[in-house]
């Protein structure tokens, strides 16, 4: 790997990512160990990254290790990998507290905490401290210019937008803000590839493009479930052999989880008007607790993560 340095001999700060025989370096770090988190953990290690997964919750953490393991003997059982590539990419991840532990200089640096601006906003500016080559938010709809103020170097920042569950889904949405650096803009499709992702670069915008065009879907489905026009079931059902979607938008919304829904939905609500205003039902879901398969309860029933047949409502 070849770096300019500055003055001090270090890399110059203001430098645009690294790249080296067409992919970027060993170092991965992942702020937040949620079900994108972990998931994004899981494909960097089996890309060949030492990957550092940051979770401040100790018992989240801990899920996380064990998904992650379970995830791990999963692919061994369906014959995509062997036990000793599984075992070798688990040990790729190394849980940390805090980005404190982490050791400075990584490569690539992916924000995946919960879709609030002011949380994304402290997580990124601990994470640029760390002197990353690049820096992307897993944001599915805060615009990437709102997300880099208080940055230094917003010129090596992107949105760096996965899909659930990770280790499946093939598209990564590569959101290009206004300051964004070209470089960085190539760097993030070349670590696409590594990661086995299939790139789109969009425009930064709120709600990008995915997130505008799933969440209005998904809104709409619920309103249909308040209506009364069809059990969640035969609405998922509809778009699976109508449409052709391979889920649902309200099983996809479970596995999103409700709360993350809603959050996505308001921040569409505050930037394009009340057409992605939150329905009644969704914000009463998530209040008492029904937000998914992480609960075990949302427009479904979940049993250790798998749907089971009585639909709730």
């Amino acid at each position: 790997m070849t770096e300019r340095s500055g003055p001090t001999g270090r890399p110059d700060a203001a430098e645009t990512p690294r790249v080296a025989d067409g992919g970027i370096s060993e170092r991965f770090v992942v702020v937040g160990a949620g079900t994108m988190g972990l998931g994004i953990a899981y494909v960097a290690a089996g890309a060949g990254y030492a990957v550092d997964l940051v979770e401040v919750d100790r018992d989240r953490g801990a899920a996380a290790l064990d998904r992650l393991t379970e995830l791990g003997h999963k692919a061994v059982r369906r014959g995509n990998l062997t036990a000793q590539e599984a075992a070798a990419n688990r040990e790729r991840i190394t849980l940390r507290g805090t980005l404190t532990e982490v050791a400075e200089g990584p490569d690539v640096v992916v924000e995946a905490v919960p879709e609030r601006l002011e949380l994304k906003r402290t997580v990124l500016r601990a994470a640029e401290a760390l002197r990353p080559a690049l820096l992307g938010s897993n944001t599915s709809s805060i615009a990437i210019g709102e997300l880099a103020a208080g940055l230094d170097h917003p010129q090596r920042f992107c949105g760096l937008h996965f899909f659930n569950p990770v280790w499946t889904m093939a598209l990564l949405e590569v959101v290009v803000g206004a300051a964004t650096a070209p470089e960085t803009a190539d760097a993030a499709v070349t670590l696409a590839g590594r990661l086995g992702k299939d790139p789109v670069v969009v425009r930064d915008m709120p709600g990008f493009a995915t997130s505008r065009l799933g969440v209005t879907l998904g809104l709409e489905a619920i309103r249909m479930v308040a209506d009364g026009v069809a059990s969640p079931a035969d609405i998922d059902k509809a778009m699976t052999l109508g449409y052709r979607h391979p889920v649902g938008p309200l099983e996809l919304t479970d596995l999103v989880g409700l709360d993350v829904r809603l959050d996505i939905a308001r921040t569409l609500q505050a930037a394009y008007g009340d057409r992605f205003a939150p329905p009644p039902l969704l914000e009463e879901m998530v209040a008492a607790g029904r937000l998914g398969r992480k609960t075990g309860h949302g427009f479904y029933r979940w049993e250790n993560g798998v749907k089971v047949t009585e639909v709730g409502r």
